[in-house]
């Protein structure tokens, strides 16, 4: 029998490897992708900011449309006058009579109007605090400014004043600001639990359908939360379900839809476009006269405007010119709806993930 020679010990030291160094550990625990996904929160909270402070900050009253309603002469000097006030804050035209100038604003053609009288020191203002507060107020400030600088007196009308539950007129933009928040969590919840892409047609279709359901159900609880329970919003329950209904689709469409054509980066192109760009436009804390251009611009474009619009024209404008604002959901709802499926139809390798919604 041989003897093997003994090896050599190997001490304590020997038998660990090196710890790794701090920079081998931090690139170990943050990828790549990772990394882009930080840049790209850092990306949205940014804009967040930009967006909100820079729409909100210095609320300035620009082209309002405004009615003038006094004797030929009267007013054409009137409406003269009013346009060349500094900044151009208002869109002067003259109105028939006072009855015509409350159908005008009831139809949501102008935001205001101004009665002349020149037989009297007192003229008289209407305005709707319906469709905001903050306008009603920015036209009353300047207008009653403008009386006191010729020596008469103002007496302000609502004609369509903000509910009693609805003090601040803010109501409509928080109901609709909760829909959208339900579309694109509801889309987002589906790609998280079974991939942002669905693997096919018939996947595509059943999240599509399962999205139309939370819809009506959110839009129904959204109508009764702000109607019957709390009484925060007048109008009627139906049209304000059926309103929930298409703004909760349209936003979850759209967000499905990001979804198949970005990935999970879609939900962040969502946030993009229906919280940083579409909640501060929407016409809710300032209404669109009191926005800076760009976000005026934009508003009427994007779900959350669209959908103020329709909201505070059902509670408090007898449901008068919605067309325009529904077709702007519609288009968000219909193509959100067809790029889903179209993505879904040309999949042709499933997700990563165990199981598909």
């Amino acid at each position: 029998m041989t003897q093997q020679a003994d090896s050599p010990r190997r001490s304590p030291a020997q038998d660990s490897d090196p710890p790794p160094s701090l920079l081998a550990e931090l690139r170990d625990a943050i990828t790549p992708h990772a990394t882009l996904l930080v840049v790209g929160v850092l990306a949205l909270q940014l804009l967040f900011i930009a967006s909100y402070v820079g729409a909100l900050h210095h609320p300035k009253l620009r082209d309002a449309p405004f009615g003038v309603v006094a004797p030929p002469a009267v007013a054409e000097q009137t409406v003269a006058r009013l346009e060349r006030l500094p900044g151009e804050p208002l869109d002067p035209r003259k109105v028939a009579d006072a009855a015509a100038a409350r159908e005008l604003i009831l139809n949501r053609e102008i935001d205001g109007a101004l009665l002349v009288d020149p037989a009297r020191t007192t003229d008289t203002l209407l305005v709707a605090s319906g469709g905001g507060r903050s306008l009603a107020t920015a036209l009353t400030t300047l207008v009653g400014t403008l009386e006191r600088s010729e020596g008469r007196t103002l007496r302000t009308v609502d004609v369509s004043p903000a509910d009693l539950g609805d003090a601040n007129g803010l109501t409509s933009f928080y109901l609709v600001v909760g829909w959208c928040v339900g579309g694109y969590l509801c889309a987002s919840a589906l790609a998280v639990s079974a991939g942002a892409r669905p693997t096919d047609l018939r996947r595509g279709a059943i999240r599509l359908a399962a999205l139309a359901v939370f819809s009506a159900l959110g839009g129904l609880g959204g109508a009764v939360i702000a109607g019957p329970v709390l009484g925060a919003l007048p109008g009627s329950v139906a049209a304000l379900w059926g309103l929930g209904t298409l703004v909760v689709f349209a936003v979850g469409a759209a967000t499905l839809a990001l979804q198949c054509l970005f990935g999970i980066a879609g939900i962040g192109v969502a946030v993009l476009l229906v919280v940083i760009a579409g909640n501060p436009s929407a016409g809710g804390a300032l209404p669109l006269p009191l926005l800076p251009p760009f976000w005026a611009a934009i508003g009427p474009a994007l779900p959350p405007g669209a959908g103020v619009w329709v909201a505070r024209s059902i509670a408090y404008f007898e449901g008068n010119d919605v067309t325009v604002a529904l077709l702007v959901l519609s288009a968000w709802a219909t193509a959100g709806a067809a790029i889903t499926l179209v993505m879904a139809a040309l999949r042709r390798t499933p997700e990563p993930r165990p199981s598909e919604a």
